[in-house]
């Protein structure tokens, strides 16, 4: 089995943010891309592009990531089952 692609940076790995899981905790926050991007600083059609399965910079990754996390959303490691997301209780 592969491994997930990870971005590095100064010994920092993140798993990569996939599309799928992009579009998905959107959906599950119920923001648009408009709203994504005023919260991410990322322009709209960066992330309509990356959505799309556009190459995507690992900083900018980390970012939705992390503004996706900070918003409750919780990612989900493939571990044979495919990766994913959910929308943690609060």
């Amino acid at each position: 089995m592969s491994q997930p692609e990870t971005y590095e940076k100064d010994n920092f790995q993140a798993p990569a943010l996939t599309p799928a899981q992009c579009r998905a905790a959107r959906a599950l926050l119920d923001w648009t891309q408009a709203e994504l991007s005023s919260k991410s600083g990322l322009s709209a059609v960066s992330i309509r592009a990356f959505e799309k399965g556009g190459v995507i910079r690992g900083s900018n990754a980390r970012k939705l990531q992390s503004i996706f996390e900070s918003a409750g959303i919780e990612f989900i490691p493939e571990n044979g089952g495919g990766a994913g997301v959910r929308l943690t209780m609060r």
